[in-house]
């Protein structure tokens, strides 16, 4: 019977995931099975809860979820835990829509689960008051059901903000956390940097796991919420046994939906991962994935591996089906420009990549597949989201796409998805989802071109 609870914030950047990264570590190191999710598209959150519960996280998206999938999602995965941990994005009540509907206080509503508020104590004491009890007022059918107060100056600050809550409101104070220089992750331009680029960072997860045990009450937030969840098993289809997909995982690459590679494996698709850094050949596989990363913080060295670039070009104009995201797409490119120094990439789509200062595209988007796609449902609009702070030039004139931007940025405001030979590489992010089974749709095509 896990314990679940939702830690979201008054404000963005009030130290959520650091508090979020303590919990787990904490709970971990007391022998729980901890299960962790994050709410809306983001890869680098997940990397860093995974590591500290030892257990995936997974994402929760009002833009491509029903909210049937999101309930059978969050039961799949916290029916064995012992502790399950939400983690909002920005504010409780922040969202797309000014009525609400897909913010983190709905999502909370809708696994009916309490929340756990982080304050950003910074230069604030009495105020926390109106602040908290603003928020539980403003809806009802959210339960608030505890305050963690972050980046305490003292004890006389805690003094003041926990004797304020508790004349003006019920709701308990379960924590008060030091402001500390050890609590501070890097940050980089899309948000927290990636876990697996910092070999340093279960040193870190390690640090924040003792100040959250020190000064958080993880008795009391362990027994905030108890609930039954039926155990749900995946089905597995034998479909597809016999294919193997070459999945880049490495410090350069590593932006995967953990249920999108758990598609592929309940498709009975064996996934083999390869080093882009280290490998001088892929693996010998049947199609080819390369997702997310941050590819321009390793340009030497992915450049001086020419055996491995070789190697993908060679294997993509023989006509190896692949599917590439954003850094991927990068990748494949002829070369990478980033502040001022351009490095020879796998040259199989006629375009170069340029790293820019401001983002080019950030947010969610929504797709319609064109006639060219290879193997998408041209009837049905895809939503997903893109993340990039590159753009792509000398594209050639006669460059074929599989989509048309009806939101978003993509490859050019207008198109995203470039083809050639089996290839398809966008700077969108796709997601397995209901509405866009593109993991079958990929597998499908995979077997065809077998």
């Amino acid at each position: 019977m896990p314990s679940a609870f939702y830690l979201s914030a008054a404000h963005k950047s009030s130290g959520k995931t650091v508090v979020s990264l303590g919990l787990c570590a904490a709970f971990k190191q007391q022998s729980l099975n901890v299960q962790s999710f994050k709410k809306g598209p983001d890869y680098i959150d997940p990397i860093w809860l995974a590591q500290a519960s030892g257990n995936p996280c997974f994402n929760l998206d009002f833009y491509n979820m029903s909210d049937e999938e999101i309930i059978r999602l969050y039961e799949q995965y916290t029916s064995q835990s012992d502790v399950a941990i939400i983690e909002g994005n920005k504010g409780l009540f922040d969202g797309m829509e000014v009525t609400g509907g897909d913010a983190n206080a709905d999502l909370a509503k809708l696994l009916n689960i309490p929340v756990v508020l982080v304050v950003d104590a910074t230069g604030i004491t009495r105020g926390v008051a109106p602040l908290v009890s603003g928020y539980q007022a403003f809806d009802k059918d959210v339960n608030i059901a505890g305050v963690i107060l972050n980046k305490i100056a003292g004890d006389r600050h805690e003094s003041k903000l926990i004797q304020a809550i508790e004349h003006y409101t019920d709701i308990p104070v379960l924590g008060a956390i030091r402001r500390s220089t050890e609590l501070i992750i890097d940050e980089r331009h899309l948000g927290l940097m990636p876990a697996n680029e910092t070999p340093e960072s279960q040193g870190f997860i390690d640090t924040a796991a003792k100040h959250i045990s020190d000064q958080v009450d993880l008795d009391r937030i362990v027994n905030l919420n108890q609930k039954t969840v039926k155990p749900i098993v995946p089905v597995i289809s034998s479909k597809s046994k016999g294919i193997t997909v070459a999945v880049a995982k490495d410090s350069a690459f590593g932006f995967y939906y953990q249920d999108d590679l758990d598609a592929f494996e309940s498709l009975g698709v064996e996934l083999v991962y390869f080093n882009t850094l280290k490998d001088t050949a892929l693996p010998q596989a049947d199609a080819l994935f390369i997702g997310g990363g941050f590819p321009e913080m390793q340009l030497e060295s992915l450049s001086a591996n020419q055996s491995l670039l070789s190697d993908i070009k060679a294997q993509i104009e023989a006509g190896l089906p692949t599917y590439a995201e954003c850094g991927g797409l990068m990748y494949l490119s002829r070369q990478i420009t980033h502040q001022g120094q351009s490095h020879a990439m796998v040259g199989v789509i006629d375009a170069d990549t340029v790293m820019t200062l401001k983002p080019i595209g950030r947010g969610y988007v929504q797709l319609a597949p064109t006639d060219e796609h290879p193997w998408n449902d041209v009837s049905a609009h895809i939503y997903a989201h893109e993340f990039h702070y590159s753009k792509l030039e000398n594209i050639d004139a006669n460059t074929r796409y599989a989509y048309q931007v009806l939101r978003g940025v993509g490859v050019d405001n207008k198109r995203d998805g470039i083809l050639t030979h089996n290839l398809l590489a966008t700077y969108t992010h796709l997601r397995n989802v209901g509405s866009n089974h593109w993991v079958k749709q990929f597998v499908d095509f995979i077997q065809s071109k077998i």
